[in-house]
């Protein structure tokens, strides 16, 4: 006698899921993945070291004159070059500047009376001996009052260049970032009044030390960190000198752009040993779960299957991995947070 046994709905429910479970992830299509190639590149290892963000242009603008304070731009004001950051009262000084442009007339006057009496006595002179002493006199005063006027006039000159420097001028463009003095105070010839500073034109100064000083040349791009923001710099300047007190030297680098502001502290990494090639592959590649870090590639027929890989040296996007990959694999870096061995995927363009 057969006997035929009963199912519960619930049950028949499990039973389905049981089966269908595996081929789940597949009902919805191949996952929308974006792909990149592994391959070799020369990286180095390296080591962070500490830098600061620091202007090209950072100037304290000094008073060249003495005098009061009558205007001084606020804390904040964005100047352009050739502008006026500070003016100094120039009363005394335009006063002085009328006084000399007279001195000069005066001084002309006279050079011109004493020219046509030259070309007077000397007609004279021919017959007259009288005439020719008196021509001799003449052309002694002459040259006096021509030296008289260059006087006057170099004193003219000076004055106005004194009036000039009355007006401080922005000797590039930034930004007004501290006053050091105020409208109405006194100001001597040398006094810092202001602090102007280039937000565009950065840079990053680190030190290192000396043991890495010939894996550093001009030219290099090096990689910036500063909490979750990174950057590339290219070292401008690498200095041949070591402190002897704290045994490191110094590295300046360009930075582009003015995400950073200026005093931000950086972590710049610095090679330590010569350039080696390796396979290498986009940071974004990597996939990091419970039983460690793996990369998905892409099979020739459009399969993601997951490889095992361990990290190396990082170099901007670029991380070295040892795994089995070879160069030219096609591997994920969009869309493999959710994949699974085995899953179809459709490649995106681009």
């Amino acid at each position: 006698m057969i006997r035929i046994k009963k199912f519960s709905a619930a049950g028949l429910a499990i039973a389905f899921l049981s089966v269908a479970g595996p081929a789940w992830p597949q009902m919805g299509g191949p996952a929308l993945v974006r792909v990149a190639e592994a391959g070799f590149r020369n990286i180095a290892p390296v080591t962070m070291v500490p830098g600061t963000v620091v202007s090209r242009n950072d100037a304290r603008l000094s008073a060249e004159v003495a005098g009061r304070l009558i205007a001084v731009a606020d804390v904040g004001t964005v100047m352009n070059q050739g502008e006026v950051v500070a003016e100094i009262e120039d009363t005394a000084l335009r006063l002085l500047n009328i006084e000399l442009q007279a001195q000069i007339k005066r001084a002309e006057a006279r050079l011109l009376f004493l020219e046509n009496e030259e070309k007077r006595f000397a007609r004279l002179a021919e017959s007259n001996l009288a005439a020719a002493t008196q021509l001799d006199q003449t052309i002694s005063d002459r040259d006096v009052a021509r030296g008289d006027l260059a006087i006057a006039q170099s004193r003219l000159a000076q004055n106005q260049d004194q009036l000039d420097r009355t007006r401080i001028l922005a000797p590039f463009d930034g930004i007004v970032v501290e006053r050091l003095m105020t409208p109405g105070e006194r100001v001597d010839e040398g006094d810092m009044v202001v602090r102007l500073v280039d937000q565009e034109n950065l840079e990053v100064i680190a030190r290192a030390p000396l043991d890495y000083f010939r894996f550093v040349r001009h030219g290099q791009q090096l990689d910036l960190r500063a909490d979750s923001i990174e950057a590339i710099g290219q070292v401008r300047t690498v200095v041949a000198v070591g402190d002897e007190n704290t045994h490191q030297f110094e590295i300046r680098l360009d930075l582009e752009g003015s995400q950073f502001p200026v005093g931000q502290t950086m972590r710049v990494s610095i090679p330590t040993s010569e350039i080696r090639e390796v396979l290498t592959v986009p940071r974004d590649a990597l996939v990091l779960r419970a039983e460690g870090q793996s990369v998905f590639v892409v099979d020739a027929n459009n399969q993601a299957q997951q490889v095992q890989v361990t990290v190396g040296t990082g170099q901007g996007d670029q991380i070295e991995i040892v795994g089995d990959i070879s160069p030219g694999d096609r591997v994920v870096i969009r869309g493999n947070e959710r994949l699974q061995p085995g899953q179809a995927v459709s490649v995106m363009d681009g």
